[in-house]
């Protein structure tokens, strides 16, 4: 069984041969504009569009906790965007991250990264603005992603492990 890598970097540059799938966890709100977005938005403005229309137009839809969304946004590079946090705040109900959304949201991640025969590139998803950790992250990863032999890289911009 292969596990994540972890390496040093900007998750928007996967350094790696083939078909990649960058994934990220969006809210469930709409909202795009802070975190990782913003890089992903720096290099391409597909996944922030589709994320918009994707929202806009929910009623005829599947947008939701734990849906995902596959942006083409070079021939061998597809971003992922993954509804895994509930709004924006950290409110009575704690924080906006929700495991079991992140966890549908990565076994369709799973289903389409084994279609494609991709890699998946990410920040540690869920850990940044949502506020989860990623003691509680990372087996969901393990478990939809890494035991189906999808290689995993995971990016640190050099800030500590949570």
């Amino acid at each position: 069984m292969s596990e994540i890598t972890y390496v040093r970097g900007d998750a928007t540059v996967p350094s790696v041969k083939g078909v990649k799938v960058i994934a990220h966890v969006c809210n469930d709100i709409g909202g795009w504009g802070k975190g990782f977005v913003l890089a992903l938005s720096r290099r391409w403005p597909e996944p922030e569009k589709a994320y918009r229309a994707w929202h806009r137009d929910r009623a005829a839809n599947d947008f939701g906790l734990g849906a995902a969304q596959f942006v083409q946004v070079e021939p061998y590079v597809w971003v992922a965007n993954l509804v895994g946090q509930r709004g924006i705040r950290t409110g009575s109900k704690g924080v906006p991250v929700r495991y079991e959304a992140i966890d549908a949201a990565l076994e369709r991640l799973a289903d389409r990264a084994v279609e494609l025969g991709a890699s998946v590139h990410m920040p540690r998803i869920g850990c940044g603005l949502a506020g989860g950790k990623w003691s509680r992250v990372e087996p969901l990863i393990e478990q939809r992603l890494v035991r189906r032999g999808i290689p995993v890289t995971v990016y640190d911009h050099g800030e500590g492990r949570s």
